[in-house]
Formats: structure tokens, C-alpha cells, sequence
């Protein structure tokens, strides 16, 4: 792989610092490197030169719970709101820029505070992520 850039959908650039590899701006930024790797396609992670802007994933959007359900292959809204006791509804109404017809693998999804919800809190610091 070359050292070639991408569009970046998200706008979001990191300018590669000596030292820095993909590892290391992905511990620091609390992003998987795996997220990193796919946004800059054209970037030997190998081989990062300093100077060259990274593609960032876009910022999670505000979430009032502060809870995130990350979304798995096969989840869609719908059976995400009956895993966490809510509605299709209240669901779109806390993520307006989701396209449910579109759900990603690994997209974060806000769910509603724990008391709108048949969630468990003991429950909830097993199965999701707060302010991931």
C-alpha cells in the first residue's frame, strides 16, 4: 500500500506526528484501530510519514443517557428497541442522522436513560458502552 488519501466522509482529520502509528493515535483519540485502518485504505499503517493527514470516524453524536448500544451484524432498530425494552419510535427520535434502513456494524445507537427503558442498571454495564 501506498501512501494515497481517501475522501474522508466524516471530515475529520488527524495530522500523523513523529512517533505516531495507527495504534498509538487510536489508544490516544479512543477509537479502534481497526475503524482507523478502513478509513485510510490508501496508508501503509507500516509505514506512516509524517505530515499526512488520517481520515477520523465521525464524532458520536449527543447522547442525554450517555448510553450506547454498538451495534452487530444482523441488529436493526427495531429489534435493538425490543432487546432494550423502548420503542422504534423513541429510538428515532434520539438518533435523527441514523438511516434505519442503513444500520453499520459497529454504529453507535443512544438509547434512552435506563429508567425509560426495561433495562437493568447491572444490566447495562455488561451489555453496553457508556460515553464510548
Amino acid at each position: 500500500m501506498g501512501s494515497e488519501q481517501t475522501a474522508c466522509p466524516s471530515g475529520r482529520f488527524w495530522k500523523v506526528q513523529a512517533g505516531d502509528t495507527f495504534y498509538t493515535i487510536a489508544v490516544r483519540l479512543n477509537l479502534d484501530v481497526g475503524d482507523l485502518q478502513q478509513l485510510n485504505p490508501g496508508i501503509d499503517p507500516d509505514n506512516l510519514q509524517v505530515g499526512i493527514s488520517l481520515c477520523l470516524p465521525e464524532e458520536l453524536p449527543p447522547c442525554a443517557s450517555g448510553l450506547y448500544w454498538r451495534a452487530a451484524p444482523g441488529d436493526t432498530l427495531f429489534s435493538i428497541a425490543q432487546a432494550t425494552g423502548t420503542t422504534l419510535g423513541r429510538l428515532l427520535l434520539l438518533n435523527p442522522s441514523i438511516d434505519p434502513g442503513n444500520l453499520r456494524v459497529e454504529q453507535a445507537v443512544c438509547l434512552p436513560p435506563i429508567s425509560e427503558t426495561s433495562l437493568k442498571a447491572e444490566a447495562v454495564d455488561k451489555t453496553f458502552h457508556k460515553n464510548f
